[in-house]
Formats: C-alpha cells, sequence, structure tokens
C-alpha cells in the first residue's frame, strides 16, 4: 500500500522535501509517523493535496482507488482534499483519531460533513482496520 505524504510548503517557495521534514520535526507526535525514503512525498502550495500537484496523476499510476486520509487540519487541509478526492470518485476513510483541527467542535462539525455529504469512513482506527474497510468496500459493490 502506498504512502504518500502531502504537506505545506509554508510559503518557502523554495522549499523541498528535507527542509519540510526539518522544519516539522519537532512537532512530531510520534517520530515512526516520519516519512521513509520509500513514501511518496508532495508538496502543496495550498489547502487541498490535489490543487497544483502531481498527486491527481500519481493516484491513478499507482492503481489507488480508496484514500485513507490523516493529518492537520481536519477543518482546512484534510476537508479540501478529501473534497477534491471524492469529486474523484475515491473511497475515503479518515479516521476521527488520526486528525486534528483547530477545536473539537470543528473537527466533529467536518467529520460529519464528511460522513454525510462525501459518504467517508470516519471510524477510529481502534474500532475499524484497513483490511476490514476494504472488505466492506468491496462487498457494497
Amino acid at each position: 500500500m502506498p504512502v504518500i505524504f502531502v504537506n505545506d510548503n509554508f510559503g518557502e517557495w523554495h522549499s523541498e522535501r528535507s527542509r519540510l521534514i526539518e522544519r516539522a520535526r519537532p512537532a512530531l507526535v510520534d517520530p515512526t509517523l516520519e516519512p521513509k525514503e520509500s513514501d511518496y512525498f508532495i508538496i502543496k502550495p495550498q489547502f487541498s493535496g490535489f490543487y497544483a500537484t502531481n498527486l491527481p496523476v500519481l493516484l491513478p499510476k499507482l492503481g489507488v482507488t480508496r484514500l485513507i486520509m490523516t493529518g492537520v487540519s481536519t477543518d482546512m487541509c484534510v476537508l479540501f482534499s478529501a473534497a477534491d478526492a471524492y469529486m474523484r470518485d475515491y473511497r475515503l476513510w479518515i479516521p476521527q483519531d488520526a486528525v486534528a483541527a483547530e477545536s473539537d467542535r470543528r473537527g466533529e462539525v467536518v467529520l460529519e460533513i464528511l460522513r454525510d455529504q462525501m459518504k467517508a469512513e470516519t471510524a477510529a482506527t481502534d474500532c475499524l482496520d484497513v483490511r476490514t474497510w476494504i472488505s466492506q468496500l468491496d462487498e457494497a459493490l
């Protein structure tokens, strides 16, 4: 399963992978979340991972039809990226315990929108695993 990191450039238009990782390292909750060399790394200029990036080209090349989206912030970047993914017919799982918003209330509202309007699964990772989610999608087809 490919892992794709999509990161803001933080207004550093000459930025690249190593500089962004170095900048984010102090904020990592868990050091194992740091991108590995084998992971894909996309730098985005604004809120959506699809806007002005190579993500719309990369995902079909990898044969991806389903996305598990995590990150910050639920109420901006995750929401905009999920909306763009939904418009492209990707099936979505956005685990509620793997995203963070400006406030709990805003996060809850966005997760409700993602569930109701974009048909996203939002179960926490301790309630659903990848294999179960994929088999549920396959059964629904």
